[in-house]
């Protein structure tokens, strides 16, 4: 069995189409279904059920698809490693984040990264908590920052808290304050007062949700569904206000209101694979990550 042809198998199940597959690996479709069909010789099983315009994993090639995944990820952190023993002047890293923390902590963070190391590419996947748990143990990151309790288990993985931050309640301007000015707002503040919400999924939706419901009342949404930048957008409009983080409500230029104590906060975690060492670019993201904060 070659890496080669677990890379190529796994661009198939990705792709879900040989000729596609072949282009995304840069070689002729003819070679690549060559070497599928010798690793599934040397296995001893089809991997792929092959009608004409539908491919699909059979019940071997789902088996195989997480263990190829891993062993192409591990392959692919042994080399970076090597690599950066020459001192972090090439590589990859890759860093997963939900959109909050790419709207506030995130690009602060990477600048800093980048002018110490320019020579590390720099990819970054923007998703929920519960996504990046998921993508983090398949192998396709090297570092996230989660919201912590995590959504799901995930004994896979190493979290280590880093930042309890506050949530804020954000409004329009040149709207009507939600409480009196100068007043902190309390959570029973919100009954029927009408929420920019987030999509479903989303961890501030299920913080705010939660908060209402332990107060005795359903919150109101007035439009739900967007991102962070939406969500923002509607505020701004006037259409209601949102709980979001207050590192993103003190760029948003919104009227920002905090929470009497005891408040709403997250907490907000670096999570990496326990069972592989996080590789050296990953390690000096982290050490700028806790310097930024401290």
């Amino acid at each position: 069995m070659q890496l080669q042809q677990l890379r190529y198998f796994a661009a198939v199940a990705d792709t879900r189409h040989f000729t596609r597959a072949a282009e995304r690996e840069h070689v002729a479709q003819p070679s690549l279904s060559q070497q599928i069909r010798a690793l599934e010789r040397e296995l001893g099983a089809e991997l792929f059920h092959r009608a004409r315009g539908h491919i699909t994993l059979t019940d071997a090639g789902q088996t195989l698809l997480p263990l190829a995944r891993r062993i192409l990820a591990d392959t692919d952190t042994a080399r970076r490693e090597v690599q950066e023993v020459a001192g972090l002047r090439r590589g990859r890293l890759r860093l997963g984040a939900p959109p909050s923390l790419c709207a506030s902590l995130v690009p602060d963070v990477l600048s800093t990264f980048h002018a110490t190391y320019p020579g590390v590419e720099l990819l970054v996947h923007e998703s929920g908590s519960q996504d990046l748990v998921r993508v983090l143990a398949d192998g396709a990151l090297d570092l996230a920052l989660v919201i912590t309790p995590l959504p799901v288990q995930a004994p896979a993985l190493t979290t280590s808290e880093i930042l309890r931050e506050d949530l804020v309640v954000v409004s329009a301007p040149d709207r009507p304050a939600p409480v009196k000015a100068g007043r902190r707002i309390r959570v029973e503040d919100l009954r029927g007062c009408p929420l920019a919400m987030f999509r479903r999924g989303y961890d501030l939706r299920e913080f705010t949700t939660a908060a209402c419901r332990a107060a005795g009342f359903e919150p109101v949404f007035a439009v739900e569904g967007g991102e962070m930048d939406a969500v923002l957008g509607f505020v701004r409009a006037g259409l209601g206000v949102a709980v979001v983080p207050s590192m993103v409500a003190g760029r948003s230029g919104l009227r920002v209101t905090r929470f009497a104590t005891p408040g709403m906060h997250r907490v907000i975690s670096v999570a990496h694979r326990g069972d592989v060492s996080p590789p050296r670019a990953a390690r000096e993201l982290q050490r700028i990550l806790r310097e930024h904060l401290r």
